[in-house]
């Protein structure tokens, strides 16, 4: 019988430390896609200011948060509902949304589709392709939508394969879905590592269309995925008011809310942009004169690669790695892709050097 190669989530370090025989310690987190400069220095300062502040329950409202992140972003306080993470806006939309159908750009993100199927949603997958480089032919993809869709679902960027829809682009989408009666869920994890993010984000479009929703957090770019802060902006008030009775009582704790100076933290804020643009430059360069893989060319803080020999799995780059103690990404279970495709995150320079180095060995 073949053996059957699992597959590991960035999270999974403890798994692949009791799986490898490693310590746990001395994995490098290539999978995980979060910023490498760790949290913000404000942010640190002010939950070590505020340590006592779990003993009390944080404001019902999240004023203060809310008015940090509605300014961060562009918006307004009233457009904004937190949740314990992206997971659970993702689980709170599908709740207040409750569609039938759900049309789902993909490869993309896997919680969407199980989210989807929790509540009795029907998926239809639309595939982007290899041969295309996974870039939406938009004049295409609109004339797949149709009146049967209640919900459509898009990671801007996309996660594995780090492509963008600008928002000119994301703007004709939304057009037609308002005169199709379809509600839009944009997942803009990874908006804030794009060169531009004025050109990539749909939050001004929130303004105009009343059938958006922008599903954002604290996880990736400001590495804080402990925090469990999520939060979503939209201008639907049937989905603001129904959320306050669908979202859990004090969802969000208090080291999270105080938390909230980071959206405030201009240094950190531009050295991670200028960290992650170097970085995807200078590995770009390098891999993609690679002939033996094709190197998708990266908009966020991770790339995607696809193994163009015959005979080398995405399970046998990731064994050759983890056994070097860098733990990349291997994209075997995320439909629409298969065994030859691996992603990884840039971290600091010298850790980019050795991930790059490592791979060049054996690709």
């Amino acid at each position: 019988m073949e053996k059957i190669q699992p597959t590991f989530h960035g999270s999974d370090l403890e798994v692949i430390a009791d799986r490898y025989h490693i310590d746990v310690n001395s994995i490098v987190p290539y999978a995980s896609n979060v910023n490498p400069l760790g949290i913000s220095p404000l942010a640190r300062q002010a939950i070590l200011d505020n340590v006592d502040v779990i003993k009390s329950y944080p404001d019902r409202n999240y004023t203060s948060l809310k008015e940090q992140i509605s300014k961060y972003c562009g918006t307004i306080p009233e457009h904004v509902v937190l949740g314990n993470g992206t997971s659970d806006l993702i689980r709170l939309t599908f709740e207040l949304i409750a569609p039938d159908k759900t049309m789902i750009v993909g490869p993309t993100y896997a919680e969407y589709a199980k989210t989807a199927s929790r509540y009795g949603s029907e998926v239809k997958t639309y595939m982007l392709k290899n041969i295309d480089d996974f870039e939406m032919d938009v004049d295409l993809f609109l004339r797949a939508l149709n009146e049967t869709y209640d919900l459509l679902v898009l990671c801007n960027p996309n996660n594995p394969t780090g492509k963008c829809l600008t928002k000119d682009q994301i703007a004709q989408i939304l057009t037609r879905c308002r005169e199709l009666d379809i509600f839009v869920m944009i997942d803009e994890t990874y908006v804030e590592f794009v060169k531009d993010i004025d050109e990539i984000s749909s939050v001004p479009l929130t303004i105009t269309y009343n059938n958006l929703v922008i599903l954002r957090g604290v996880s990736k770019f400001f590495a804080a995925p402990g925090l469990r802060l999520g939060y979503a902006i939209t201008s639907n008030h049937d989905y603001i008011n129904a959320s306050d009775g669908k979202s859990l009582l004090w969802s969000i704790n208090s080291y999270a809310s105080v938390a909230g100076v980071m959206f405030e933290d201009e240094h950190y804020i531009n050295a991670t942009r200028t960290l992650i643009q170097t970085e995807r430059n200078l590995i770009y360069s390098v891999l993609s004169s690679r002939k033996t893989i094709k190197v998708f060319r990266p908009t966020s803080n991770f790339v995607l690669i696809k193994l163009l020999k015959e005979e080398q799995t995405a399970s046998e780059v990731f064994d050759y790695c983890i056994r070097r103690n860098l733990m990349i990404r291997d994209c075997t279970d995320y439909e629409g892709l298969g065994e030859k495709y691996i992603r990884f995150c840039f971290l600091k320079p010298e850790q980019d050097d050795d991930i790059v180095n490592t791979l060049l060995e054996i690709v």
